[in-house]
């Protein structure tokens, strides 16, 4: 598969092959699931596998490591060394929150049944989703 062209002579190509090509999910057909369960986003709308992008659009990516926000800089749709792919986009990602401020993990004792709704309110409360 070569860079397709649009009518603009603008190059493009499908966002699950590109999101592939520069390493954001690990299979081409991992990329495609992405797309399809919705965690694919090209400027804000949600696409199909077969999108087209093209320079200067945003992508924000839902992948197993967290969030990824990427401007395509470049079109490339056969996988390269990591190096080689990463001059085709610009990472964006914020950097994660350090320590300090991410949730601790909510530890119940071994044998303590399930949590009540009295529990599980407490919970997300203290993980700040309440």
């Amino acid at each position: 598969m070569t860079d397709a062209h649009a009518a603009g002579g603008a190059p493009q190509a499908r966002i699950d092959a590109w999101a592939w090509a520069i390493r954001l999910y690990a299979t081409r057909s991992a990329a495609t699931a992405a797309c399809k369960a919705g965690h694919l986003k090209v400027n804000g709308h949600t696409v199909k596998p077969a999108h087209p992008v093209k320079p200067g659009d945003t992508v924000r990516a839902l992948t197993p490591g967290g969030e990824r926000i990427v401007v395509v800089r470049g079109i490339i749709v056969k996988r390269t060394s990591a190096s080689r792919a990463a001059e085709h986009y610009d990472d964006r990602t914020p950097p994660p929150p350090p320590k300090e401020e991410r949730a601790l993990p909510v530890l119940r004792e071994r044998g303590a049944g399930r949590p009540t709704k009295r529990d599980r309110r407490e919970i997300e409360r203290l993980r700040g989703r309440g």
